[in-house]
């Protein structure tokens, strides 16, 4: 073979092998519209706070701003990831286990970048942002939630899987529940006055974990259960933002509650999570009706045919029906015809 065919035909193959890992491709290297989708989801955030910073949308502080909003979708992330599990069982989605990984590296990414602001509003001082850390509970407890998401992105590939084994890689991933409750706690802390959202993402925090819990005990898929921990999310929500300003405000707990009951500024962030409780177990009351009827709504809205099938085997040529064969019928090694 001439060297210019061979040097082309590894070039094909090194191509092939580099774009077989593109993230919104699936396994056997076809676009995923799912992965797709999941893909830009996670990177558009990024590219939206570089936009701002860029155009001087952030203002006074543009720097301080985008290390809250990096912060803020490192949470999100998190949230979403560890929303697939329960929403492939509730939902019986289960093609969702393909950006699971992809959710996961997007929260280790997204906390980079909210350490990297950090140090560069620090004026890239590496022994002063060291000594903050050190210094700073809330900061500390932020760098180890860093450090643990590092290890989880750094085992998550195929080959670590292997090399770990399954149910220890299971284990040593576990650890993304103690994370997420240390990553809670910094955004809370950080938050000092406002925190709307710290106690908003506490409480679907509280749902994923109360659905896993569920899950432990057989009761995942039951509807009462699932109103259940969609009412009790909520009222740990109210517990937590009531205790919170109670802490550091000195505001009566009873007070905080009696707000949380009121509808006068909307919704409160309790209110939201019991509605979004709720929702999980609307979809999976909407699953079973699916499972149960599904297969009648095509007939009735004449979306196919509803006369007889043919008693024909489908995908079968003439010659394999009536036991001959045709002139392209394939055979097996035995002599049998292949259909």
């Amino acid at each position: 073979m001439p060297k210019t065919l061979r040097a082309s035909g590894s070039g094909v193959m090194i191509m092939r092998s580099y774009t077989r890992h593109l993230p919104w491709l699936d396994r056997a290297g076809r676009l995923s519209t799912l992965k797709l989708v999941a893909f830009m989801a996670t990177v558009l955030p990024g590219l939206w706070i570089a936009l701002e910073l860029r155009e001087g949308w952030l203002q006074p502080k543009p720097i301080t701003e985008a290390i809250h909003q990096s912060g803020t979708w490192a949470v999100r992330f998190l949230l979403l990831s560890l929303a697939i599990t329960p929403f492939r069982r509730v939902g019986q989605w289960g093609k969702l286990i393909a950006v699971r990984r992809m959710l996961g590296l997007a929260v280790l990414a997204y906390a980079i970048i909210h350490l990297a602001l950090y140090a560069v509003d620090q004026h890239l001082d590496l022994v002063h942002v060291a000594s903050e850390i050190a210094l700073r509970f809330y900061l500390t407890i932020g760098f180890v939630a860093l450090i643990g998401f590092a290890v989880l992105g750094a085992t998550s590939t195929d080959g670590m899987i292997r090399r770990i084994g399954g149910k220890r890689w299971q284990q040593l991933h576990r650890i993304v529940y103690g994370l997420g409750a240390l990553a809670l706690l910094h955004f809370m802390l950080q938050a000092k006055l406002d925190i709307s959202q710290p106690v908003l993402m506490s409480g679907l925090f509280l749902i994923l974990m109360g659905w896993r819990a569920l899950q432990s005990r057989g009761l995942g898929d039951s509807v009462a259960a699932l109103i259940g921990v969609a009412v009790l999310a909520g009222t740990g929500t109210a517990l937590i933002e009531a205790c919170w300003y109670h802490a550091f405000n000195r505001l009566p707990i009873a007070d905080v509650i009696a707000a949380n009951l009121s509808f006068d500024n909307g919704p409160s962030a309790a209110g939201w999570v019991v509605v979004c409780g709720l929702g999980v177990a609307v979809l999976r009351i909407g699953r079973l009706a699916w499972n149960r009827w599904g297969h009648v709504l095509p007939t009735v809205a004449g979306w196919r045919d509803a006369g007889p099938r043919s008693t024909r085997p489908r995908g079968r040529s003439l010659a394999c029906n009536s036991g001959r064969s045709g002139p392209n019928t394939r055979r097996r090694l035995d002599g049998a015809p292949s259909c």
